[in-house]
């Protein structure tokens, strides 16, 4: 399997960062962008979305409940049960994929996303070492993990 590229990764960077800009009017600060070891400490709520096709591995959106209770209320959104706060995670999970299929080609299949809440810690499945893309929104940290390699 190849590795990504920078410009592979760079539209998952892309991609949340616009998801946030456009949502909430206000735009994240990436904090830092490395090769994870081990398992990734993430957050209560998190989105994962599973790729095959052109592409095996997933991605996971990873956020503090804090966090996404504030987009949600950006939104005028009134529910804030952590359930819909799982839908919420989901939701960006997903955009997130749409928008890599629209860039890594057609073939990319992407799976229904999956909501889990805990941190208990994203293992990776693809890659020794996925990347790891971190964030500040407001005043809340968040990640993104993309563990993903091209098939060819």
């Amino acid at each position: 399997m190849a590795t990504l590229n920078e410009t592979d990764l760079k539209l998952f960077v892309d991609s949340i960062r616009n998801y946030l800009k456009v949502t909430t009017r206000q735009e994240p600060v990436i904090t830092s962008a490395f090769l994870g070891t081990g398992d990734i400490e993430g957050f209560e709520f998190n989105g994962v979305v599973t790729f095959t096709g052109s592409h095996n591995g997933h991605v996971v959106v990873s956020m503090p409940g804090k966090l996404v209770r504030e987009i949600l209320l950006l939104q005028h959104e009134t529910d804030l049960s952590d359930s819909n706060l799982l839908d919420a995670v989901g939701e960006i999970a997903n955009t997130l994929a749409g928008n890599a299929r629209k860039a890594l080609g057609a073939e990319l299949q992407i799976s229904v996303p999956i909501k889990l809440q805990g941190s208990q810690g994203i293992k990776a499945r693809v890659r020794t070492r996925p990347y790891v893309i971190t964030l500040r929104w407001s005043h809340y940290a968040a990640l993104v993990c993309v563990d993903m390699e091209r098939k060819h």
